[in-house]
């Protein structure tokens, strides 16, 4: 009996993690709770900047922005089931990651704001609100599950 689930990386593999990535609008993040080791789970308006790596907008009000802050490492849960069938069959990928809150007045933020604007236009409602900032994930690993049976671990330099 095998124990381990995880197949070995493939090329197919990396690109269906590229392609979740490069697709997602959404994500699932977890955090910890900031002064307790109580896990917490948001859903997050998701984007990638220049280099794949993935980011969001989110406001300094939002608990989960709090948490980040207290402890940057968190996870994402990327992918959405389809509209037929079993949800576990379809794919999804977990990155671990840490956070980097992006400063308001840094350069980096002018350039993210016309990335994710040109990603997420409807963003322009709300992107230049005072409690909103971008928070770049740091991915230092990932898990891509295909499906039943088709797990796969992902280092950074896979995504």
């Amino acid at each position: 009996m095998r124990s381990d689930p995880f197949q070995p990386l493939d090329d197919t593999a990396r690109a269906l993690a590229h392609e979740l990535l490069a697709g997602a609008e959404y994500a699932a993040l977890a955090v910890l709770q900031p002064g307790t080791s109580l896990p917490s789970a948001t859903r997050i308006a998701l984007a990638t900047d220049t280099d794949n790596q993935p980011i969001t907008l989110i406001s300094t009000l939002a608990e989960h922005t709090r948490a980040l802050q207290a402890n940057p490492a968190c996870a994402l849960l990327i992918g959405e089931p389809g509209e037929k069938g079993d949800p576990l069959t379809h794919p999804r990928l977990t990155l671990h990651c840490t956070a980097n809150l992006i400063a308001r007045d840094s350069a980096e933020h002018t350039t993210l704001r016309t990335r994710y604007l040109s990603l997420r236009p409807k963003a322009k409602l709300y992107i230049d609100f005072a409690d909103f900032g971008f928070v770049r994930f740091i991915t230092t690993d990932g898990l891509l599950n295909g499906g039943f049976g088709k797990a796969w671990r992902l280092s950074a330099a896979d995504l």
